[in-house]
């Protein structure tokens, strides 16, 4: 929670700083009440560490914490009212033709309303800065909470782009040797009419490893007509899955499809085949016996295999053969440390063994918890002093967590800059197991106000940054089909972790005069149209006004047109708008074959022909990026060649 709070505080500190001097704010005439405000937070702001160090052994203070929590998200609610309300009273002086007798400012018809609202609104402010005021003195004389400087938080590193990220099984002789031999018995087995072999172990061991390395093998690859890989997870929609089984062997699905319907379209499509299907992390025994065994009784021959942290689940589902995967070694598991870390020089390897060994040992042996150490060592100084008092850090004992989740794993949570612990909490939005588009996720933690600014950069390239920082600490997977590394998971223990410190939070909004809104995404959604109300949503983030968003970098889904002069009757826009975006980093329209020539860095392309330009490097000199999507009414590709760039 105080990780949250945190950058909630310096948000709503920062936000306050920066409207007291608006416009909109100063004909409220409330900028004495917002200063006050900003002062009690930053008092408050002293004394969030002391409190995160406090609140798993003290009740009080977490109370405490929970206190300022729902205070903060009031702050935010406030700032956005009074730039709302302000914005309303400006435009209305501003148009109003009645200059002759004014109050305030304002002219006489608006008066007296106006007046009533920023008095309101002058109470709002006063009567929340007693309450935060409360929760300060509270803290620093009943709770004691000592003013303590910020944690010195290690810098993001910069070559995570390219970092080279070591699998567990590519280290020690017994995993090689395992891969080998399960390749070979799956091999063996293809004639079977149904062949299930389980891989099993504790969560973290690297068992979705191991069967990817299986999956991947090129005889795998070479010896069956259909292969699929599945994540099931706890809670698995039946639905869902059939049609990732489906989507995976390449049959097309309709929408609304129920399972009956979605099975024998299964069975039909493997029917006289064979297939390689790897079920991982499974945890319900049903998901075999009682959705996939009659759909895939059809194929020829097939061979399942499962990975699942239970032997029972395997017993059921009726595996023929069993691997367990162990904990590691001493010596495997340092070697994976140091692989992990791109130590490449043997001195280096040598002068760091005994401690190395140490950390090891506190790990447990345990693959993920020795990579995501890696990942906090990789951050400091390669001295076995630096080493030591990581060691030494009393994240190695906290004990008020669940004991899967103790030790290095919330060592690894522990050692993130506070910004980086935020988004990385955000993301137990996501389902388990389920794989985030790296841009999605961009937006999101920018509109939420996660990212921090940085002069001549623009947020969504730091936010970019985190992206990858988070990949380079391990706490996030990358999806190994995707070479751009566009899309990551959460391993399920991460995303436990990032659960427990998520509890208290509400992640679930009910649309409806959410004037604080900021980012409404309704994509592959089935409605077709919008409310008028939507207009009241003036803190959205794209509102209509295409050229004048000078700061706008990432334009999705909108159509090129501009036909018509009627703004009211406008069925899209024209390419021209476009030349004033000089932040421009990511553009995604339709009806592209209406468009004259344009330049930008990255073009998706959808449903459409493509326009008569696109092949011609003049006007895409600077495009690296280039995605094509069911463009169906295109017999050939164009001359992307002449794409210097691409």
């Amino acid at each position: 929670m105080a990780a949250i709070l945190g950058s909630l505080v310096g948000t709503c500190a920062k936000r306050l700083q920066e409207i007291i001097t608006e416009e909109a704010v100063l004909i409220l005439g409330v900028n004495k009440g917002l200063r006050d405000l900003q002062r009690t937070m930053t008092q408050i702001q002293c004394f969030l560490n002391d409190a995160e160090e406090r609140r798993t052994e003290e009740s009080a203070v977490n109370n405490w914490l929970g206190e300022l929590k729902d205070a903060m998200y009031y702050a935010d609610d406030i700032i956005d009212l009074v730039r709302f309300e302000g914005g309303k009273l400006l435009a209305e002086h501003n148009s109003s033709s009645t200059k002759a007798t004014e109050c305030g400012g304002i002219s006489f018809f608006t008066c007296i309303p106006s007046c009533k609202k920023r008095h309101d609104i002058a109470i709002k402010i006063r009567d929340f800065n007693g309450e935060l005021e409360k929760i300060s003195e509270l803290g620093a004389q009943f709770l004691k909470l000592q003013s303590m400087q910020h944690k010195a938080e290690a810098p993001l590193v910069k070559q995570m782009r390219t970092c080279h990220l070591v699998e567990p099984n590519l280290v020690g002789k017994e995993t090689l040797h395992a891969c080998t031999r399960l390749v070979e018995l799956v091999l063996r087995q293809e004639d079977k009419k149904a062949y299930k072999v389980g891989i099993t172990g504790t969560g973290g061991v690297g068992k979705t490893t191991l069967a990817q390395k299986i999956c991947n093998d090129q005889k795998i690859k070479g010896a069956f007509s259909n292969q699929a890989w599945i994540c099931v997870s706890q809670e698995y929609s039946e639905v869902a899955l059939l049609k990732e089984v489906l989507r995976n062997f390449g049959v097309h699905q309709e929408q609304g499809e129920t399972v009956g319907e979605l099975s024998s379209k299964l069975a039909e499509a493997i029917r006289g085949k064979s297939f390689f299907l790897v079920l991982d992390d499974v945890w319900q025994s049903q998901v075999r016996t009682n959705l996939l065994r009659v759909p895939l009784h059809a194929a020829a021959t097939g061979v399942i295999l499962v990975t699942t942290r239970h032997d029972t689940v395997a017993h059921v589902i009726g595996v023929e053969d069993v691997h367990r995967v162990e904990l590691m070694a001493l010596n495997v598991g340092w070697e994976l440390l140091w692989k992990s870390m791109n130590i490449n020089q043997e001195n280096d390897v040598q002068n760091l063994r005994h401690i190395g060994l140490e950390i090891v040992r506190k790990c447990g042996g345990l693959p993920l918890a020795i990579k995501v150490t890696a990942s906090v060592l990789a951050t400091k100084e390669r001295t076995q002093n630096e080493w030591r008092k990581i060691m030494e850090r009393s994240a190695w004992s906290m004990c008020n967590l669940p004991i899967e989740l103790r030790g290095a794993l919330y060592l690894s949570y522990d050692d993130l800059p506070r910004h980086l612990k935020q988004c990385l909490l955000y993301l137990i939005l996501y389902p388990e197991d389920q794989y985030m588009y790296r841009d999605y996720l961009i937006r999101l933690w920018v509109a939420e106000g996660f990212v921090e600014e940085h002069k001549g950069q623009l947020l969504e390239d730091t936010a970019e940054e985190y992206y990858y920082e988070l990949i380079y600490r391990n706490l996030l997977q990358l999806d190994p089909l995707r070479f751009d590394r566009s899309m990551c998971k959460m391993h399920d223990l991460l995303r436990q972790l990032a659960q427990h410190f998520s509890r208290d939070e509400n992640y679930c909004d009910c649309v409806g005069g959410l004037i604080h809104l900021r980012l409404l995404d309704l994509d592959e959604t089935a409605i077709s149209c919008l409310p008028e109300s939507i207009g009241s949503l003036t803190n959205l983030q794209v509102p209509k006004g295409i050229g004048k968003l000078e700061f706008l970098n990432d334009l999705e889904g909108f159509p090129i047109g501009g036909t018509s002069d009627d703004a009211n009757t406008q069925d899209g826009w024209k390419l021209e708008e476009l030349g004033h975006l000089s932040q421009l980093r990511q553009l995604d329209m339709i009806k592209l074959e209406r468009a004259a020539p344009s330049t930008t860095n990255s073009l998706f392309l959808r449903d459409k022909k493509y326009p008569t330009w696109l092949g011609t490097s003049i006007h895409l000199s600077s495009t690296t990026y280039l995605n094509l999507t069911d463009c169906t009414y295109c017999a050939h590709l164009p001359a992307i060649w002449q794409l210097a760039s691409l």
